[in-house]
């Protein structure tokens, strides 16, 4: 049992045939080897002019045709332009079968291009039945391969060294930043302005968040961090104010607007901000950069790494009201873990309903379905779908993999991969779309399901409805603390989670990514036996053990790979 000391860590052509011409000379330069000194040539047929004149006639007709394209040399120029449209028309000849504009299913391109996991489902099921209430405990037990781990520990303090601030004059003004998004894009724009903060000797001002016209949250940076914390835990390497000083606000006519916005582009290196932003940081006393997600280059000093390693692991700590709630939710999930060993599968599902409207991913709701998913696209992007020249095709995205996984199918690969009906399992998710439909596979498959909505009352979520980013702040804890983590989509939710996930577990990530271009082939086949069903995702779950314990690259982000920025071997330590 450790839910509590959980939390105590705080993507042969053919030649053309030689001309007559080039073939004759060929022959002509291998056979004209004189016999008996008679000059005669083996392609003469007894009279020692015939090959001659059988050359002449070759040469003045190629002659002939030479000078006819030289005179009529304007041809060439429409030579390619002719090619060219003669293969775009017949490419597009060939692309009326499988390319579809309208969305209808019928771009069927080979093996995986249809949603069939139901057929596949209700030909394994009486096999998972079988091999209930068997395997749970071993499974999450035995998921991951202790030889893998490479026994890191976080060493934050050590990775942070002050070489290159002490250039800088202190206090050189200060820096405002908006950061956009949702919950973990706040996190990144709030991670890059504390290294930016530090690589200019900046004092930051705690981040403004901007009321996103998708998530809808009006949360302020209090209402989601711990803010006090934040400014202490940062107090060695950064100064962190709650406002703008009286005396710096007048100079702008006590409107932060009329503070200069400094259009900075993306992926900025730390020399930008030297040579662009410090001089007008100092001359102007203060600079506001809006907005500012993924504003500084994943490749920096050590130093600058060092402080993203700080804020994103140890002074970004949640509010409250947060931690208080979501400690309560993990030590029910372990209390509801208890016959598999006081462990559990997290999952975050990406099936919502603007996620499959957004995938444009066809699935088993016929009419209906596509007559709701042209509602949510046009209400939410506005014709963006509907653009001239627009192709879509559902069933290339599926076998390309970008189809989101549906709770049925998530559900087939965790069974497939040895995990039983005694298996407790949270859900982290927003709602998703037909949620009855769609969820009582999973339920039928893994009973011992919960949510948010399951784990806490509808008293104690009250304070937090109508806030997405605090919600999502529930389920990342949960899943922080679980003993496999699923993701099934991709996004900043599981990108900041398998990064936190290696920092608290000593380097392995403890996660499945399924490879959903693989996954496709195997729901694709109703036929398929059950044997080598699980072989297949058993081979899955193995590549995930293997891939948890990277090290990041230098295009890489500190965020998701954290080691070994911010992580030190123990024998080092």
């Amino acid at each position: 049992m450790h839910g509590p000391s959980r939390l105590s860590n705080g993507v042969k052509s053919l030649s053309p045939p030689t001309s007559p011409r080039h073939r004759h000379g060929r022959n002509k330069s291998t056979s004209t080897t004189n016999v008996g000194g008679g000059g005669r040539s083996f392609l003469s047929d007894g009279g020692g002019g015939g090959g001659t004149k059988l050359q002449n006639v070759v040469e003045r007709f190629g002659y002939l045709l030479m000078s006819v394209t030289y005179r009529r040399r304007g041809i060439l120029l429409f030579a390619p332009l002719l090619y060219i449209s003669g293969m775009l028309l017949y490419m597009g000849t060939l692309g009326i079968d499988v390319v579809n504009s309208g969305g209808d299913g019928n771009d069927v391109i080979g093996p995986g291009s249809i949603y069939r996991s139901p057929q596949v489902f209700q030909k394994l099921w009486p096999f998972m039945e079988a091999e209930s209430n068997r395997s749970s405990n071993n499974m999450l037990i035995n998921a991951w391969n202790p030889k893998l781990s490479q026994g890191w520990k976080p060493c934050v303090k050590q990775t942070i060294s002050q070489t290159g601030f002490s250039e800088l004059p202190k206090r050189n003004g200060f820096l405002i930043i908006e950061a956009n998004g949702g919950l973990n894009q706040q996190r990144l724009s709030i991670c890059d302005a504390v290294a930016v903060a530090g690589l200019l000797n900046a004092t930051l001002v705690i981040p403004i968040f901007h009321l996103n016209s998708v998530w809808r949250d009006s949360s302020k940076f209090a209402d989601i961090f711990d803010e006090e914390f934040f400014i202490y835990a940062l107090r060695n390497q950064v100064d962190v104010v709650r406002e703008l000083p009286e005396h710096i606000l007048q100079q702008f006519d006590n409107n932060i607007s009329n503070i200069v916005n400094l259009r900075v582009k993306a992926w900025s290196s730390p020399t930008y901000y030297i040579q662009k932003v410090l001089p007008k940081l100092r001359e102007l006393g203060a600079v506001r950069i809006a907005p500012f997600s993924n504003r500084l280059a994943h490749a920096v000093p050590s130093n600058i790494q060092g402080l993203r390693c700080l804020c994103n692991f140890e002074a970004l700590r949640f509010s409250e009201p947060i931690r208080m709630l979501a400690a309560k939710m993990v030590d029910r999930m372990v209390k509801a873990s208890s016959k598999s060993g006081a462990r559990y599968i997290s999952v975050h599902l990406r099936f919502e309903e603007d996620m499959v409207a957004f995938s444009c991913c066809i699935y088993d709701g016929g009419e209906e379905e596509k007559h709701e998913m042209d509602i949510v696209r046009e209400r939410s992007w506005r014709g963006k779908f509907r653009r001239r020249g627009r192709v879509i095709k559902p069933g290339a995205n599926r076998v390309d993999g970008k189809c989101p996984l549906t709770p049925l199918e998530v559900g087939m690969m965790l069974r497939g991969m040895g995990f039983d009906n005694s298996t407790s399992l949270f859900v982290a998710s927003g709602k998703i779309y037909k949620t009855e439909k769609y969820m009582a596979p999973l339920k039928k498959m893994f009973p011992r399901l919960e949510t948010k909505e399951t784990l806490a009352s509808p008293e104690e979520l009250t304070p937090f409805m109508g806030h997405s980013s605090r919600l999502a702040a529930l389920d990342y804890t949960v899943c922080l603390h679980s003993e496999v983590f699923v993701t099934t989509q991709g996004g900043n939710f599981p990108h900041f989670l398998v990064g936190h996930r290696r920092y608290f577990y000593e380097g392995h990530a403890k996660t499945i990514k399924p490879d959903k271009k693989k996954l496709v082939q195997l729901f694709d086949n109703p036929s398929i036996r059950w044997q080598d069903f699980k072989r297949q995702l058993l081979d899955m779950l193995r590549h995930s053990d293997v891939k948890g314990v990277e090290l990041r690259k230098p295009s890489s982000s500190l965020y998701m790979y954290p080691t070994p920025d911010c992580m030190c071997r123990k024998a080092d330590l």
